[in-house]
């Protein structure tokens, strides 16, 4: 078991992880742009610079996360191969470490003895504190990715991964160096620079994520939504969706978010690397976002003087959409009957889903409806 601690008193300094910090991010600060206005760095090391970040957010988002953490689609070896090495590159652990600690913080989001990195404490918690101490919330418990151990994938990358990360992150870089003609110049910015941005777009998930958006789906958790800060973590900025519905391997959920990850395990998918794409049905995200919509209607009728006619209004919009849902229950139940006895003839199916969507319209009609109405009521004079 996972040691809990109430009284939260500081833990000693995790001195090889501090350490290492310390020296990345001052050598960004100090040493590479000194090494930039004295030597210059070329268009290629730049370009190199970019490839390496973009590779190892992929690695990171479509492997460590959405494949292995949440087990949101299937992937065929040569895909697995690919994030395993591009996400082991990114220097964030071990998928077995990874995925047990974000599966933890998906159980116990927000709660400061069990989410290794609960925004409960503080932005900077949540962003790095939570790895220069040994919190007890970090303790290593596997017993939740019994699933990861048995790939033996996995656990040869656990055992050597000290070993794949120093070639991946030295070895990368100064071949790239020695085939521009500048070595120490590839190290900075393709090694250092590189993983230093890499590390804190991967932290502001766990930070920013948590405090800048909006919360159309849940607001259970801190998790929020953000389209600017999904364009600079490869999609993981819509968190509010991804807390919500955290099986799906879409974060950006309507076809113009700004996700790639979602987009690199689609193209997957139509060249046969990825199948078994995991989507949460339409209905459910639209009887989420009403439910919400509710809740957030009435806080704000509560604060309107005369607000009894409209709040009379909003219950009998309550019982309209409560039974949209039980018909939409009913229909999914029949579904599994037709499922489980195999007689899903043409006519039947195509009854099934033609009531489907006429419930799905009658809850973007009634989205409509319940803004117009608290538009009216904000309206009226005191």
């Amino acid at each position: 078991m996972r040691n809990i601690n109430p009284s939260w008193t500081k833990p000693p300094i995790n001195w090889p992880v501090t350490g290492f910090f310390i020296f990345s991010n001052l050598a960004v600060l100090t040493l590479i742009p000194w090494y930039g206005l004295t030597y210059g760095y070329s268009w290629g090391l730049w370009a190199l610079a970019g490839f390496f970040w973009f590779l190892n957010g992929i690695g990171i988002t479509a492997g460590y996360h959405r494949l292995w953490s949440h087990r949101s689609y299937e992937a065929h070896w040569l895909l697995r191969v690919f994030v395993l090495l591009a996400g082991s590159m990114a220097l964030q652990n071990s998928v077995l470490i990874w995925a047990s600690r974000h599966r933890y913080h998906h159980r116990h989001t927000d709660d400061n003895n069990r989410d290794p990195y609960s925004a409960n404490l503080g932005f900077w918690f949540s962003h790095m504190g939570w790895m220069i101490r040994d919190w007890p919330s970090s303790d290593l418990d596997f017993s939740n990715i019994k699933d990861l151990e048995a790939d033996p994938m996995l656990r040869w990358q656990h055992k050597h991964y000290w070993t794949i990360i120093l070639t991946l992150n030295i070895g990368l870089p100064v071949l790239g160096g020695w085939l521009m003609g500048d070595i120490i110049g590839a190290l900075l910015l393709a090694g250092i620079f590189r993983l230093v941005i890499n590390h804190h777009t991967t932290f502001f998930i766990n930070s920013m994520a948590h405090y800048l958006g909006k919360q159309p789906y849940s607001d259970a958790t801190t998790a929020k939504d953000s389209t600017l800060l999904a364009t600079v973590t490869w999609g993981e900025g819509y968190h509010n969706y991804h807390h919500s519905f955290q099986n799906d391997y879409r974060n950006g959920v309507r076809w113009w978010h700004i996700d790639i990850g979602k987009w690199f395990i689609s193209t997957c998918n139509l060249v046969g690397l990825a199948w078994g794409l995991k989507r949460v049905p339409q209905f459910k995200i639209r009887r989420a976002q009403m439910q919400m919509l509710f809740k957030r209607t009435e806080q704000r009728l509560d604060k309107l003087p005369s607000s009894q006619r409209w709040r009379e209004l909003l219950e009998a919009e309550y019982e309209a959409f409560s039974a949209t849902v039980k018909n939409w229950q009913v229909l999914q139940l029949e579904r599994m009957e037709q499922a489980k006895e195999e007689i899903r003839g043409r006519f039947e199916d195509s009854r099934l889903h033609t009531q489907l969507k006429e419930l799905e319209y009658s809850l973007r009609q009634q989205k409509k409806r319940l803004r117009v109405l608290l538009g009216e009521a904000e309206a009226q004079p005191a």
